[in-house]
């Protein structure tokens, strides 16, 4: 999800195909109505809205749709870079421009745990400059769907999923940091905090310096998109604070997930992980998969799922902050 600072709601959708845009025309928090912007894409799953044009990622293409908000109902699209890889496997990306003004991603790696050498831009987050030149950011990082900037240092922080097939619960998910470019997060020979992959632990390069991950999620959590909530509506405590969509576990004895949850930062490092709101699992069975969180400008907070097809929205009745 991405907002416009008109208030125009976009959605892209992975099994759809689809994106689409929520107009706010009236101002009062509500969309006036849903309109399908495109169609039959290749997992359109990132959007992002930069100096009023709609960015959205497809599994090889960015595409960009320019001047989008006064052609809604007619929109078209330029190809900004076609050069991407085309492996489905992880292939759908999170889209978000960066306060450098490029526009990150992240490549998913094509496999469960593999070492794919024959094109360095897997398992990495990349970036991309306006005019579609590209690179690498940050590698070891086996599927990010949800990173985004810390609004006082400007450093990004991003969420990671686990491989499978180690068991109910290991590896975790991961919470990293990234406060410079070029650092490496272990993927595929560590996970967590610098644990070796019993796969391929043996194979690290020597000399390859790795960052642990900066706090360790649920195992098999499938931890999605995140934010930093700036918003005055909430409280004063929650400012500053990440929110986590965690779809759920689809390969656990004992299913965990399905939440999002809240990590408060002391000193730019995490100190507690918390459940922010839960519910939709019930049992063993589950109604709801969150999949992204995102605040609108007066501050409430966004949440969409994917199981119910849906969009929730959460605000805070006490009295405003200053």
């Amino acid at each position: 999800m991405t907002i416009s600072p008109n208030g125009t709601l976009f959605v892209g959708s992975v099994d759809a195909k689809n994106v689409y845009a929520l107009p706010d025309a009236n101002h009062d928090g509500k969309p006036d109505r849903v309109i399908t912007i495109a169609q039959g894409l290749d997992k359109p799953n990132g959007v992002a809205f930069h100096r009023g044009a709609l960015y959205v990622a497809e599994v090889s293409r960015i595409l960009r749709f320019d001047d989008i908000e006064a052609h809604l109902d007619k929109p078209r699209f330029q190809v900004v870079s076609d050069k991407l890889p085309r492996e489905q496997w992880h292939g759908w990306k999170y889209l978000k421009f960066g306060p450098d003004g490029w526009l990150y991603f992240g490549i998913g790696a094509p496999c469960n745990v593999c070492e794919r050498l024959d094109d360095a831009r897997f398992a990495s987050i990349t970036r991309m400059k306006l005019d579609g030149t590209t690179e690498i950011f940050a590698k070891g990082i086996r599927n990010t769907v949800g990173f985004d900037w810390h609004p006082a240092t400007r450093e990004l922080w991003f969420t990671d999923n686990g491989r499978d097939h180690l068991g109910d619960n290991l590896p975790p998910d991961e919470l990293n940091h990234a406060p410079r470019k070029g650092m490496h997060f272990g993927f595929p020979y560590l996970y967590g905090r610098n644990v070796p992959d019993p796969e391929f632990g043996k194979k690290l390069p020597k000399g390859l310096d790795c960052t642990p991950c900066a706090w360790p999620l649920g195992p098999h959590v499938a931890s999605l998109g995140m934010f930093f909530y700036t918003g005055k509506m909430f409280p004063q405590e929650y400012r500053n604070n990440i929110f986590i969509a965690e779809h759920g576990s689809w390969n656990r004895s004992k299913k965990i997930g399905y939440r999002i949850m809240r990590v408060t930062l002391t000193d730019n490092k995490p100190v507690e992980y918390q459940v922010f709101m839960e519910g939709f699992l019930q049992g063993e069975e589950a109604w709801g998969r969150p999949v992204d969180v995102c605040s609108m400008a007066d501050g409430p907070m966004l949440v969409s799922d994917d199981r119910a097809g849906a969009i929730y929205k959460i605000t805070y009745e006490g009295r405003n902050q200053p």
